[in-house]
């Protein structure tokens, strides 16, 4: 192995305390705004017609994305990418530190003492949150990206991020924390995965190291 490919939400922080706070500050806000109620729903809606369409397999999806929720919650796609980038793309990045697995910076550290190539590969825009969360990759891909434009389960990211990173698709390793996204992104894309179990403890398991380790010397 020459490469480690991370996903990034739920699999570099915990997504679940993420929310939590956000949820927490879109209620202040409501309160003292209740127009802001309804942001609620426009949130919802875009995550649920993104997944929905995960496997449409269209094309520029980073416009789509927002016609897709907008269709949804019956607002102007205006309103939704105002919505959305400031509620799931500029809120959350205080409080990603707080919200890091345990270990993860380590493990990164580790793999560049190794010599392993580092990459990013994600469904949403990822280059402020790594910045944010104290990471340092050597690429950065984005479903989004022009010359992506698919949604995981596509592997066309996933092959994106190897080609930038110059390895071997056989000598990456993704690490991601949904088998039916990221698992089946990998095996689409004949490369290695590792599923993230969803607890405080992975990154700091010897054993983790341990496979890590295997994989290099394999």
């Amino acid at each position: 192995m020459k490469a480690v490919i991370f996903d990034v939400d739920g699999t570099l922080y915990d997504q679940s305390k993420l929310r939590l706070r956000i949820l927490f500050d879109m209620v202040a806000t409501s309160i003292r705004h209740p127009s802001c109620l309804y942001d609620f729903k426009i949130i919802w809606d875009f995550r649920k017609a993104r997944e929905q369409n995960s496997f449409s397999g269209e094309s520029g999806i980073e416009e789509k994305q927002y016609t897709w929720g907008a269709e949804r919650s019956g607002v102007s796609v205006k309103q939704v990418r105002e919505v959305v980038e400031k509620w799931m793309f500029e809120k959350p990045l205080p409080y990603l530190p707080l919200c890091r697995y345990e270990g993860a910076q380590q493990l990164f550290r580790y793999l560049s003492e190794k010599n392993i190539r580092i990459g990013i590969f994600s469904d949403y825009p990822a280059s402020q949150k790594i910045r944010a969360l104290g990471l340092r990759a050597d690429v950065i891909v984005c479903s989004l990206d022009k010359d992506v434009d698919r949604l995981k389960p596509d592997p066309k990211g996933l092959l994106i991020t190897a080609e930038k990173l110059g390895v071997p698709v056989d000598n990456c390793l993704f690490i991601g924390d949904r088998d039916e996204k990221d698992g089946a992104c990998a095996r689409k894309a004949g490369m290695p995965f590792l599923l993230l179990k969803r607890n405080p403890d992975f990154y700091t398991s010897s054993d983790l190291y341990k496979e890590i380790d295997s994989w290099i010397n394999g």
